[in-house]
C-alpha cells in the first residue's frame, strides 16, 4: 500500500484518561460495576475525578490508542477527533503529535469541555472506566476531511463513537470517501454495550461499508445475536472480507473468505486491561498495512495487546519494534 500517505486514519472519541490505582471498595462506595464503562454528566465527572487517587492524564479513547501504539509501531498514522479549545485539549493534542499522529481536527471553540475517562484499575487489572465525552461527541461531517481519508490505505472507525447521529453521518461520508478512493474501511465494535443500543444500524454499516471488522467473543455474538462464538464467527465472515475476532487469553482468529488463521495469546503479566483491544487492533493494522501475512498481523496484535496489558496505562512502555522484531 505505498500508493498511501497514511496506512491508518483513525476517527474517534477524542478522550484524555485519567489511570488510577483502586481498590474494590472504592468501586463499592461509588456504586461502580468493577470492568463496565459508564457514560457520566460533568457533575459526576467532577465528584469522581475529586474522590479517585492521584492518576496519570495522557491522550486516550480507543481509535486514538490504536493509532499510537500503531505510530509506535511505525505506521504512518492519522486521527480525526474533537476536542476543545481548553488545557485538556492543548494535552491531547501534544500527545498525539508527540506519538507521531498527525492530528488536524480543528478545536471546538465554544461550548462543552474536552472529554476525559477516568479509569479506576483493582489489583486484577480490570479497569472501570467513567467517561464525560463533552465536546467529542460534537465530531460530525465537516471534521471529515475526505482529503485525507483519500490518503489512508485504511480508515478505522470506533464503535464508541456511534452515539451520536452527527458521528454517524461522519462514519458513512468517511466511509464514502475511502471507498471512492479504493481504500478500506475498518470497524471496531468498541463495546457490548454499544452494539446492544445500535444493534440494527451496526449490522447495516457493517454488511454496507465494512471491509475489516474488529470484534471480541462478547461484542460479535451480540451484533449478531447468536448463543455460540463459531456461528457469530461465521455471519461475520459472511458480511466483511476480513473479520478479526479476539478472545481474550484464548487469542484471536482472523477469517478472510476461506481463509481462517488462529493465533494464540502472548504470555503475560496482567497489571491493567486498558487498551489490550486497541492495541492488538494496531499491531494488525500495522502489519496488515505493511503486507504482511494474516497469522503475522495477527501476532503482531497479540504481541502489542501483551505489551500493554503488562503495565499500567494503553501506551506502550517497552519498544514494540524490538518485539515484534523477525516477523
Amino acid at each position: 500500500m505505498t500508493d498511501t500517505t497514511f496506512d491508518i486514519l483513525g476517527i474517534g472519541n477524542a478522550i484524555v484518561d485519567v489511570v488510577a490505582r483502586a481498590e474494590d471498595t472504592f468501586l463499592s462506595r461509588h456504586d461502580m460495576h468493577k470492568g463496565a464503562m459508564i457514560l457520566v454528566d460533568a457533575g459526576q465527572a467532577e465528584a469522581i475525578y475529586a474522590a479517585m487517587p492521584p492518576g496519570e492524564e495522557s491522550s486516550g479513547g480507543s481509535a486514538a490508542n490504536t493509532c499510537a501504539v500503531a505510530a509506535a509501531l511505525g505506521a504512518r498514522v492519522a486521527y480525526f477527533g474533537k476536542v476543545a479549545d481548553d488545557q485538556l485539549g492543548a494535552v491531547f493534542r501534544h500527545d498525539m503529535q508527540a506519538s507521531g499522529v498527525h492530528f488536524p481536527s480543528k478545536p471546538l471553540i465554544a461550548g462543552a469541555p474536552t472529554a476525559r475517562c477516568l479509569i479506576l484499575v483493582t489489583p486484577d487489572g480490570q479497569r472501570t472506566m467513567n467517561t464525560y465525552l463533552g465536546a467529542c461527541v460534537k465530531l460530525d461531517e465537516l471534521d471529515v476531511d475526505e482529503s485525507v481519508v483519500a490518503a489512508a490505505a485504511v480508515t478505522y472507525l470506533e464503535g464508541y463513537l456511534f452515539d451520536p447521529p452527527a458521528a454517524q453521518a461522519a462514519f458513512r461520508k468517511a466511509a464514502a470517501a475511502a471507498h471512492a478512493a479504493g481504500r478500506q474501511v475498518a470497524l471496531s465494535l468498541s463495546d457490548a454495550f454499544c452494539v446492544d443500543r445500535h444493534r440494527a444500524d451496526f449490522r447495516e454499516l457493517v454488511a454496507r461499508d465494512v471491509d475489516i471488522l474488529f470484534a471480541n467473543e462478547t461484542e460479535i455474538t451480540s451484533l449478531y445475536e447468536e448463543n455460540t462464538f463459531e456461528a457469530a464467527a461465521a455471519a461475520a465472515g459472511r458480511d466483511v472480507a476480513l473479520a478479526v475476532l479476539t478472545r481474550s487469553e484464548a487469542g484471536s482468529i482472523i477469517l478472510r473468505g476461506s481463509e481462517r488463521a488462529e493465533v494464540a495469546a502472548e504470555p503475560a503479566r496482567v497489571v491493567d486491561t486498558t487498551g489490550a483491544g486497541d492495541a492488538y487492533a494496531a499491531g494488525f493494522l500495522a502489519g496488515y498495512t505493511a503486507g504482511k501475512p494474516l497469522p503475522v498481523c495477527g501476532r503482531m496484535g497479540s504481541i502489542a495487546a501483551a505489551e500493554i496489558i503488562s503495565h499500567y496505562g494503553a501506551r506502550p512502555e517497552a519498544n514494540l519494534n524490538k518485539l515484534i522484531a523477525g516477523l
